[in-house]
């Protein structure tokens, strides 16, 4: 079984992505890090049991030898939520039972929080990034250490051509009734409650 973990807002630069969440949100974005494999660096959010990131091209970072997660190397326009991420306790049966493209594991560090994650070859998750990307955490989780924004995530919603092609995949493996996936072109919106009242993020 997978879970919801996280959500992944990408962004041209990480200044420009950390505004436009603060806005669409009403709060401020907690540190984050850098993540040298993949020349990559975040700002995250504490949403209780999850945590959103915004993640961005380092530009202070040598440019990987190999594609950059969550397809950033072709990220263009305005910052926007394009990704989600699942736990799972056993990653490569994971993998195996996922579609083709979903990656190989990549262990991965920073400071004392240990992961492996599954990465595409080409950087591109199944379904154009509406099937999640994997992870299975060793150690600490970020949710735990984040502070709390007063967010909860109510709706996670994804639209995508193949629909039910998609909810097919995810058939059995994850019960998450905050997910919500829709025929349409491919977009994510997320909705949460907190003390501003309801607040979207697409």
């Amino acid at each position: 079984m997978i879970r919801l973990d996280h959500l992944a807002v990408a962004a041209e630069t990480l200044d420009e992505g950390v505004a436009a969440v603060e806005a669409a949100l009403g709060v401020t974005l907690a540190g984050g890090g850098r993540h040298g494999h993949m020349g990559t660096h975040n700002r995250l959010l504490g949403l209780g049991d999850l945590y959103l990131e915004v993640i961005a091209v380092d530009p202070a970072a040598p440019a990987p030898a190999w594609p950059r997660w969550f397809d950033l190397d072709h990220f263009s326009g305005p910052p926007r939520l394009a990704n989600w991420v699942a736990r799972c306790d056993d990653l490569d049966a994971e993998i195996a039972a996922s579609p083709a493209g979903v990656g190989a594991p990549v262990a991965l560090s920073r400071g004392d929080l240990r992961w492996r994650m599954a990465v595409p070859a080409d950087g591109r998750l199944p379904f154009g990034g509406g099937f999640p990307a994997l992870i299975q955490w060793d150690g600490p989780h970020p949710a735990d250490r984040l502070p709390d924004s007063g967010l909860r995530l109510t709706r996670l919603e994804i639209a995508h051509p193949e629909a039910g092609a998609l909810r097919q995949a995810l058939d059995g493996r994850i019960d998450e009734p905050r997910l919500v996936i829709v025929p349409g072109a491919f977009a994510m919106q997320a909705s949460f409650d907190g003390p501003q009242g309801t607040r979207l993020l697409r």
